[in-house]
């Protein structure tokens, strides 16, 4: 009886030092992985949605530099924000394009003089 009960107290030891930290442990890699997915998908989505939506260019759009402005301060997303290459980087064009060298450049809300 008393080595039954040494041999019962040693898998307990063995199945809370062991087993259950690397069920966790599994239990979170599946999680992540699940979430990485996931995370996945949705980029992907986003970049196909951003690919049939392409802006177009405000310089052959041939806006004025205050209607620039306008669109900026309501929060419409300049052409080369949304046009980006696939690695996200700017294209060419941009980079010499007036407009975006024009652009104000952000300011954070947390140092903005109100």
């Amino acid at each position: 009886m008393e080595t039954l009960t040494s041999i019962l107290v040693l898998l307990t030891g063995v199945v809370l030092r062991l087993i259950v930290p690397l069920a966790l442990t599994v239990l979170v890699v599946v999680a992540l992985r699940r979430l990485d997915a996931r995370w996945q998908t949705q980029a992907e989505l986003e970049r196909a949605a951003m690919e049939k939506g392409e802006a177009v260019c405000w310089k052959e759009l041939g806006l004025s530099s205050k209607e620039i402005q306008t669109r900026l301060s309501s929060g419409e997303r300049p052409c080369w924000q949304t046009s980006r290459l696939p690695n996200g980087h700017l294209r060419e064009e941009c980079l010499d394009c007036e407009v975006f060298r024009d652009a104000p450049a952000p300011v954070s809300r947390r140092h903005a003089h109100v």
